[in-house]
């Protein structure tokens, strides 16, 4: 039987699940008001923090999705992600258009790591 070890839980969903070596995250978002390199900063340290707490980090990540309320924040996103991201470990990755959960959102960062 695998193991299935949950964080952060609440009553719709959890921040990290880990299981048979991998941990997904939920999409992680920024703050309303923040432009879209703060709010893509503030994902990119949420993930950090949840991959750490489920064992993980982000040289081990092995898909990314990223949503933009509005595509024509893709340079001022991946100005931040190319900052971030560790090079010679860069994930598959797509990015997409979506209307977000709340108007203030502007990007949502979602990842897949081994641990």
């Amino acid at each position: 039987m695998t193991e299935i070890t949950r964080y952060e839980t609440g009553a719709r969903m959890s921040q990290a699940v880990r299981a048979n070596g991998m941990v997904w995250l939920a999409g992680q978002v920024g703050h309303p008001g923040e432009s879209v390199a703060e709010q893509t900063r503030t994902c990119l340290a949420e993930v950090d923090r949840l991959l750490a707490l489920a064992g993980s980090d982000k040289t081990r990540i092995v898909s990314a999705q990223i949503w933009l309320a509005d595509m024509a924040d893709f340079a001022e996103m991946n100005a931040v992600w190319d900052e971030w991201v560790p090079q010679g470990h860069c994930p598959a990755r797509a990015t997409g258009e979506a209307k977000l959960a709340a108007p203030g959102y502007r990007v949502e960062v979602i990842v897949t790591a081994v641990i």
